[in-house]
């Protein structure tokens, strides 16, 4: 098991536009591919363990790849039945939004991942997918990875999740844009908005009116991708609140998402007190622009809605709490008990074991503001926790073991966390 240690940060000015791009964007770019006619253009994709085993599944699909460094591109052939087992590796997003892709392509399909992988749950996908055609199974009655699917017609639904998921939401507009009739797809919050922009831009006819989407089924193959994929908000706002608990500090993090659905918790650290603002640079699949983050006294804040949007954060977010004046809280996040670890019970273990007093709920936590104090945490095989905590060590010093899973969706990390203070790997 590999371990690092982090040196407490004197006042730094980072900045950079080599955060890592953004995951959500390359996973829907190569698979997105494989619905165009024509030579999709990808730029600056995420050069992650997740994201690359995406681009590997599509090849087995049957696309042609050419990657040619700086851009890759994708000309899909169809979707075509693999000899190859479809290794997603780590990736939830990978796995559930292909539930939806391959749903109804002709053909047999078997997907699977790490071990992590194959304990979190899928019925949120593969339950509704059976619902309407798909012929779907695994473990636990179809829970669990691998995962088996024989592409199917797929009839016309009206649905309504129960949960605010991109990932549910992803899936069932995939299947959607292959069904006998048109769709419509309802969540209790608008949750992350990638796959509808992403889309829409590409010729499909996609509807939405507040949180009510309405998918109808492909004509003919969609207009190819040509995007550059900017950085990840989710990775940029480790440094945001690197520069946020660091007095005398600044972040200018250039070229990410502005897209409302993915800055969040960003809002949620300006109500914490640190000054932040963004300058909007491109708008064509999104909005893109520099946010620039500067030091200030925080004060404890209460995080219970727009959950879907930044629930990829909290674990960071958390870390901020910490060093906070004043009783924090977050709930209605239980979707955090099935990510990449129990980030609820992950979180509220490693802050104890850094001397900050918390409180465990069902659907979140209670983070009391304190002084961090150095220690030696288990990142479990979570890359947001591994991150989380090394950028909490700037505070104090921090050994966080287990930290081969942050190559899943930030291998530049440690260079850039190096701009900040002394790292030992």
């Amino acid at each position: 098991m590999i371990s690092a240690k982090v040196y407490s940060a004197q006042p730094f000015e980072f900045k950079s536009d080599a955060i890592a791009p953004d995951k959500s964007i390359s996973h829907r770019s190569a698979m997105f591919a494989l619905l165009a006619e024509g030579e999709s253009r990808i730029e600056n994709f995420l050069r992650a363990e997740d994201t690359l085993n995406t681009l590997k599944i599509v090849g087995h699909l049957g696309a042609d790849i050419v990657d040619e460094g700086t851009v890759i591109t994708v000309r899909s052939n169809g979707i075509q039945e693999s000899p190859e087992i479809l290794d997603c590796g780590n990736s939830g997003t990978g796995m559930r939004l292909f539930c939806g892709l391959l749903s109804s392509a002709e053909g047999h399909f078997v997907l699977t991942g790490d071990e992590y992988l194959k304990r979190r749950p899928m019925k949120r996908v593969t339950h509704p997918l059976r619902n309407i055609g798909a012929k779907l199974d695994g473990r636990n009655n179809g829970d669990l990875a691998p995962l088996s699917i024989r592409g199917a017609s797929l009839k016309a639904f009206d649905y309504e999740s129960k949960i605010a998921s991109a990932q549910v939401k992803s899936a069932m507009i995939l299947a959607a844009l292959r069904s006998d009739g048109v769709c419509t797809f309802r969540e209790p919050e608008l949750s992350r908005d990638h796959t509808e922009r992403m889309l829409k831009g590409m010729g499909a006819r996609v509807e939405v009116n507040g949180l009510e989407t309405k998918v109808w089924p492909l004509e003919k193959p969609l207009s190819p991708l040509n995007i550059r994929v900017p950085a990840d908000p989710s990775s940029a706002f480790f440094f945001a609140v690197a520069a946020a608990i660091i007095p005398g500090s600044s972040a200018v993090i250039e070229g990410v998402t502005l897209n409302p659905t993915r800055i969040e918790a960003f809002k949620v650290l300006e109500r914490m007190g640190a000054d932040i603002s963004y300058t909007l640079t491109d708008e064509r699949y999104e909005p893109i622009g520099t946010i620039t983050v500067n030091h200030a006294p925080l004060k404890a804040v209460s995080v219970e809605e727009n959950i879907a949007w930044l629930i990829d954060e909290l674990p960071a977010l958390s870390i901020a709490m910490a060093c906070a004046e004043g009783k924090s809280t977050v709930k209605n996040a239980e979707e955090l008990r099935v990510k990449e670890s129990d980030r609820i019970k992950t979180v509220v273990d490693n802050l104890n074991l850094c001397g900050i007093e918390t409180e465990e709920y069902p659907d979140g936590y209670a983070v009391i503001g304190g002084e961090l104090k150095n220690a030696c945490v288990n990142s479990f095989g979570d890359h947001r926790i591994a991150m989380s905590f090394l950028i909490g060590g700037l505070k104090c010093g921090m050994e966080v073991e287990d930290i081969e899973c942050i190559n899943t969706s930030f291998p530049n990390f440690f260079d850039l966390l190096g701009m900040c203070t002394k790292v030992e790997r």
